[in-house]
């Protein structure tokens, strides 16, 4: 075992994600001799940074919600030097060229006036929204979570939200954080996102979202934990006085073993079939800007209303200014599957040419020719699939059976919130 003496069990962690760093550091700081394999060189599961040529790009358009609870109690947020978006979007329109902000007036009173004015919304919508932020307001994740489930548009068409509202949107912002722009997810997790949007910001941490497990990973082995990167494990099982973890190159016996892979291998490896493997993907494209002719969307991302392709466009470096150098502006774009195309059949330049399209009919004033592109990014498998109902037969962190323990959002729900929640109850389960 390779973890720092302790008088606490030997523990393994199979997995250096989100969910797997939070269990280390929580069984090491409680006197665990903990030892993490992963398979990648580097940890953060499906949050990571590359940097490429003074830009940092991440695995795919990213934000951390600080107002999450498990954030605030996992994370050190101050030193994560987070940078804020502003509140609301920008919604484009490719066919009149018409670009409009809407934006919570509690939270950017300055946006008021132009939110009022956008024709996007009617005075209908901006009244049922107020009420629908009071009614989410009322309820923790554990009641929100608890409640009956219907789809996100069902849910909004019983609440009154015009067709326009719902298609103009709640569409491409809530498409995007769902990867589903039918909006047949479950309304659980639109109310949670909701709730914690009103409460605080969507961020980017300066350094990139990578710097999230990397901080994770610094705490973990400030507490004697051990964190082993580029090893897959091939087998885990329970044995009579605990578990036992194989890879290549040694075995692990230990008093208990958590697997916290991602979803596929989770599977496989705990033998539990209830580990969701099915689900949408992302692909994600970066582009640049030289300064004389970078667009200004006061730090919001800005929706597609007519289509996915793409989905929206984001101003990362003006949020963050340290994702790209200084006479540059980094932006990337996101691409949906939506009426039949799939983003991931088309190649790197046609996505590109249908940014520049939408670019022009929306910033005709700015010169398209001069967007760069840097990078494309494809996720196969960015999130599990959660329909209506789902959270339900979702396993326990105590399913595996014997001294095996499941850690990962698709123990809880799929976000940020829901890998951090899930490494703290792994780690209570082992330590129980």
């Amino acid at each position: 075992m390779d973890g720092r003496d302790a008088d606490g069990p030997r523990v393994a962690v199979v997995g250096a994600g989100l969910a797997g760093l939070v269990c280390a550091a929580r069984l090491a700081e409680a006197g665990a001799a903990v030892t993490v394999v992963e398979r990648r060189e580097a940890v953060g599961g499906r949050v990571q940074t590359d940097e490429c040529d003074g830009y940092l790009l991440d695995r795919g358009f990213q934000v951390l919600f600080p107002a999450y609870p498990a954030a605030r109690t996992e994370l050190d947020l101050d030193a994560l030097d987070l940078e804020p978006f502003a509140s609301g979007a920008v919604l484009a329109r490719a066919e009149t060229g018409e670009r409009s902000v809407l934006a919570d007036p509690l939270r950017d009173p300055r946006a008021l006036p132009q939110s009022l004015l956008n024709r996007e919304v009617t005075t209908s919508d901006k009244l049922r929204t107020l009420l629908l932020r009071r009614d989410v307001a009322r309820r923790d994740e554990d009641e929100t979570f608890a409640r009956p489930d219907r789809s996100i548009r069902e849910h909004l068409r019983d609440w009154g939200f015009s067709e326009r509202f719902v298609e103009g949107f709640v569409a491409p912002f809530y498409g995007g954080i769902t990867l589903d722009r039918s909006l047949s997810t479950s309304k659980r997790v639109f109310e949670y996102t909701f709730k914690t949007l009103s409460e605080g910001p969507a961020t980017l941490p300066a350094d990139g979202m990578g710097a999230v497990p990397r901080q994770l990973r610094d705490r973990a082995e400030r507490a004697g934990a051990t964190v082993a990167t580029g090893e897959r494990v091939r087998r885990v099982e329970p044995t009579g006085g605990g578990a036992r973890v194989e890879t290549a190159a040694r075995t692990l016996d230990v008093d208990a073993a958590v697997v916290a892979a991602d979803p596929p291998t989770a599977r496989e490896l705990s033998g539990v079939d209830a580990v969701p493997t099915e689900g949408p993907g992302s692909v994600t494209q970066f582009y640049t800007l030289p300064d004389h002719a970078a667009i200004d969307t006061r730090r919001r991302i800005v929706l597609n209303v007519e289509d996915a392709a793409p989905n929206a466009l984001v101003p990362l470096s003006d949020v963050a200014p340290g994702y790209a150098p200084g006479d540059r502006q980094l932006l990337c774009a996101t691409f949906l599957a939506d009426d039949g195309v799939d983003p991931f059949e088309a190649s790197d330049e046609a996505l590109a040419e249908q940014t520049r399209t939408a670019f022009e009919a929306w910033y005709p004033e700015r010169a398209a020719a001069g967007l760069e592109r840097l990078d494309t990014v494809r996720v196969p498998f960015a999130q599990f699939a959660q329909p209506p109902g789902v959270h339900e037969r979702l396993p326990a962190v105590d399913d595996p059976d014997g001294s095996v323990y499941l850690a990962g959002d698709y123990t809880e729900w799929s976000a940020i919130q829901g890998a951090l929640r899930s490494g703290r109850r792994a780690a209570a389960a082992v330590l129980e």
